[in-house]
């Protein structure tokens, strides 16, 4: 694909992009007519997906023709389904296997009401110098360009990690993209990567209160641009995004479409905005096309993300605007 705004980035080869994927899963969606407490529902639709956010950002990325490296935890018989999976949806991966099994998430989409419920799996446990060895080599690719920090970690993994990590990066020369939660994120911030992505919900937990329109979340999120995150993307599901950065906040609001599945909509937008800036295009058009991705990622079912059709179709509809703040 020759997306619109990949199109307009530089002539040299992007920065090298290294995907963390710690945690992954084979994601299993079924679609039900109705829920019904206590009785069966007898599925409509039955879909398996690769899964986890690193892999979804990987998918990503390889959708958009900018080659990525994938580091990523795999145990078991789930773990060699992913990998079977995956085959044709990564352009590089460096598996490291342990003990246990690959998680299963679990996605419901009710058809009547419409609604969408989503159970996250456990994964397996990683000894310490396993985890020490995988974490070596992504750091390793990630210095001289990006490094993705992204999804949950397993049980017995230190909130403290990402932090960690965007301190190794940076000191290597390399810029730490982080989509995270609560105590991981926080974190992570003091570390002061290049960029996160938290959603509405993610920011206004990270705060301790709401944020009640654009401009309260650009606000906010200019006070921890200041604090030394250098980018700040925040999701606001069917609203749009908005991208906080040196020079000025930006809005692009998302085209209205019927969303089929949320799932993997914010790891696309990562993909896009990583994408974006390894090839030099400006945070505006990165943003556009983030948004664009993003829009693609929720008409489809299950953990489907965008087409390159998709990207061309929204593209032009998504008019960025500057807020001054």
């Amino acid at each position: 694909m020759s997306s619109p705004s990949l199109a307009e980035g530089d002539e040299s080869e992007p920065l090298p992009i290294a995907v963390l994927s710690l945690n992954p899963a084979v994601d299993m969606t079924y679609e039900v007519a109705r829920l019904i407490p206590d009785q069966k529902a007898h599925a409509v639709a039955t879909r398996f997906d690769p899964g986890g956010n690193g892999i979804n950002v990987g998918r990503a990325l390889k959708r958009l023709e900018t080659f990525a490296y994938s580091y990523c935890v795999v145990a078991g018989e789930i773990g060699q389904l992913l990998k079977h999976l995956l085959r044709q949806q990564l352009d590089w991966v460096d598996y490291e296997e342990v003990e246990g099994e690959t998680r299963i998430n679990g996605t419901a989409i009710e058809q009547h009401p419409r609604a969408q419920y989503e159970i996250s799996g456990i994964g397996p446990a990683i000894p310490p110098p396993r985890l020490e060895s995988v974490l070596n080599r992504f750091e390793q690719r990630a210095g001289n360009g990006f490094g993705v920090l992204t999804g949950s970690t397993q049980n017995g993994v230190p909130p403290t990690l990402y932090g960690e990590l965007v301190r190794r990066i940076t000191e290597r020369g390399g810029r730490a993209i982080v989509d995270s939660h609560d105590e991981a994120l926080r974190r992570a911030i003091e570390a002061q990567p290049f960029l996160i992505k938290p959603n509405r919900y993610e920011l206004e937990t990270l705060l301790g209160r709401p944020l009640k329109d654009t401009e309260t979340v650009a606000a906010e999120a200019r006070k921890l641009q200041q604090g030394g995150v250098t980018w700040i993307c925040v999701s606001l599901g069917e609203e749009g995004a908005l991208l906080t950065g040196p020079d000025n906040s930006y809005f692009a609001p998302a085209p209205k479409v019927t969303v089929y599945s949320s799932v993997g909509a914010g790891d696309s937008m990562v993909g896009a905005l990583v994408a974006a800036f390894s090839r030099g295009i400006s945070a505006r058009e990165g943003l556009r096309l983030g948004v664009a991705c993003a829009t693609g990622t929720v008409t489809h079912p299950g953990t489907e993300l965008f087409s390159p059709d998709d990207v061309q179709c929204y593209f032009d509809d998504i008019q960025v605007r500057s807020l001054d703040i």
